[in-house]
């Protein structure tokens, strides 16, 4: 599976952005979903995840409120869609794919990663 992150850029507080992540190659298979970050200097972290069917979904607390993922499976695409944008937003947002149903809050369980795409958040 080939991820490819998309949707970053340059936004002001209070803000919002909508991120994409389209997957391609063996998406027949069933496969959940979670998009991390990583700010400069940090780790990278969980954001989001959701599960294959989308019909579960699990938030960090730093975003919990303010953002919503999604997937179109006819599409083979997540969104991640992100309100209120704050400074603290500002990071390389990744998406992930790991061969299961559930989606994990563990970067270890994903196998695949996107390239990433950058979100700035400006004050």
């Amino acid at each position: 599976v080939q991820l490819q992150a998309s949707g970053g850029g340059l936004v002001q507080a209070g803000g919002y952005l909508r991120l994409s992540c389209a997957a391609s190659g063996r998406t027949s298979i069933n496969y959940a979903v979670g998009w991390f970050r990583q700010a400069p200097g940090k780790e990278r972290e969980f954001v989001a995840g959701i599960n294959y069917d989308g019909a579960s979904d699990y938030y960090a607390d730093s975003v919990k409120g303010r953002s919503t993922i999604s997937r179109d499976n006819a599409k083979n695409t997540v969104y991640l869609q992100m309100n209120s944008l704050k400074p603290e937003d500002t990071a390389v947002y990744y998406c992930a794919a790991r061969v299961a149903r559930e989606q994990s809050t563990l970067l270890y369980e994903y196998q695949y990663w996107g390239q990433g795409t950058l979100v700035t958040v400006s004050s």
